[in-house]
């Protein structure tokens, strides 16, 4: 398979083709069939243009087809319907998944509450309508407000570091600030979820039974695959979700140009309105400053301000900035985690979002000092509210992990362990080492620190 380092390559892995030319890359499957059947009403012929990531990797599982016997993969097929849907089947299932799980992760999953198991199959199936219900009994509407304030402060501050750097040429820098000022933001909820009618328009179509529980997730793999069949000859619909409300997540889109931040991550230890905003922007912030430099970093940075993929760097800066990044690469390759090195190219283009996300939001905060002023320190901690931003970024990041589930983090995760985000990020800020007063040649003012954006 394609390494997972590589896959961040948009450029390399993107290949255009026609179903015709693809059934002459992979010929072991008919490909024309499986699709017709897959995206059915929807009629297919073997002019169709599909996108194709990791050519080699279809070949070869082609290769492998052609040369596996029949009944193993007729079982491999049987095995990967069973694992899909265990969770919806009976105690025997559940407990050979939660065997295989312990296997792999080393952890042991407790019973499970009925209730918990309801919420989060409903969350699975039903996540707009249940959004609803979370948005109105529990989101605070200003919070919508001051958060698209916050992203239009931290992307000014974005701004200005463009115009600092004394890498970038000026068509390049040009081109980077009108992307800046394209991304698109969403925050908190789509607002069909407030209008019943709307609501149930999404879910039209979906057969929901009230007495076989297994048969109402079958329904919604099959309602699923028809609504992505219905969008593929539709335009794009920049305005569309991909994420609930409820979810406590973010993330950026570069084929959109747009970042989400849904209702959920609006919370403690996130965001809270009557948090510091040291520790909002410290918190929040960064994720917002996170999700804005993926737009500038590895990948994101092949994308151009409508979400194309396509060349827009100059020479000259895209040297310099892959001379930053592989600093990057290096720094965070020489973390390990039980023994076991940190992929630094795995994890670049996250490591860039950390660092760049950090610097942004720390000087849109510096920002909103300077025009409301200082705001009052905390009670019993000694530190200064520069101090205060610093501790709200690292808290956020605070976990346990097994050794099992640590190293299936650094085979897959495209993320640094949370320990190294923090360690990492702020080791590179020359802001965090001037308020702490961290010494020259210690571990967090190494003397040397990478930087991108």
């Amino acid at each position: 398979t394609v390494p997972q380092a590589e896959r961040r390559d948009d450029e390399k892995i993107y290949h255009k083709m026609s179903i015709a030319e693809l059934q002459l890359l992979a010929p072991a499957i008919d490909w024309l069939d499986y699709l017709s059947y897959a995206l059915a009403p929807l009629e297919l012929t073997d002019t169709e243009p599909v996108v194709v990531y990791g050519d080699t990797y279809l070949q070869q599982v082609s290769d492998l087809i052609n040369d596996t016997d029949r009944s193993i993969l007729n079982n491999y097929l049987i095995w990967n319907l069973v694992q899909k849907t265990a969770s919806s089947l009976d105690q025997r299932f559940e407990t050979a998944q939660e065997r295989l799980l312990e296997t792999l992760y080393g952890t042991r999953k407790s019973c499970t509450p009925r209730w918990q198991t309801c919420i989060s199959n409903t969350d699975d199936t039903l996540g707009f309508a249940l959004g609803s219900l979370f948005v109105k009994a529990t989101f605070d509407r200003d919070s919508k407000a001051i958060a698209e304030e916050m992203i239009s402060e931290i992307r000014a501050a974005f701004e200005v570091s463009l115009d600092q750097l004394d890498w970038m040429d000026e068509k390049t820098r040009q081109a980077a600030k009108e992307k800046a000022d394209a991304i698109y933001d969403m925050i908190g909820f789509p607002d069909f979820i407030l209008d019943n009618k709307e609501l149930d328009d999404v879910y039209d179509g979906y057969e929901v039974s009230e007495d076989s529980f297994f048969q109402n997730m079958l329904n919604f793999y099959n309602f699923s695959a028809k609504v992505m069949a219905d969008q593929l000859r539709k335009p794009p619909n920049r305005d569309q979700w991909s994420m609930t409300p409820q979810t406590v997540n973010a993330y950026y889109l570069p084929t959109k140009n747009g970042i989400v931040f849904p209702a959920g991550i609006l919370q403690a230890p996130f965001y809270a309105r009557n948090h510091p905003k040291a520790l909002n922007f410290g918190g929040i912030g960064v994720v917002m400053g996170h999700e804005l430099t993926h737009a500038f970093d590895d990948q994101g940075r092949e994308y151009d301000k409508e979400g194309n993929l396509r060349p827009w760097w100059q020479n000259s800066s895209l040297e310099a900035f892959k001379n930053r990044t592989a600093c990057m690469t290096e720094q965070y390759g020489r973390y390990t985690v039980h023994s076991e090195k940190v992929n630094g190219r795995q994890t670049l283009g996250e490591n860039i979002a950390d660092n760049g996300g950090l610097k942004a939001a720390y000087n849109a905060y510096k920002s909103w000092l300077q025009k409301n002023g200082e705001e009052k320190r905390l009670p019993a901690l000694e530190l200064t509210n520069h101090q205060l931003f610093f501790v709200g970024f690292a808290q956020v990041w605070c976990s346990v992990r097994t050794p099992e589930s640590s190293h299936e983090g650094l085979v897959t995760d495209p993320h640094s362990p949370d320990k190294y985000r923090v360690i990492g990020t702020l080791s590179n800020s020359r802001d965090f080492v001037e308020h702490f007063g961290c010494p020259l040649g210690s571990p967090m003012n190494p003397g040397k620190h990478c930087e991108v954006w």
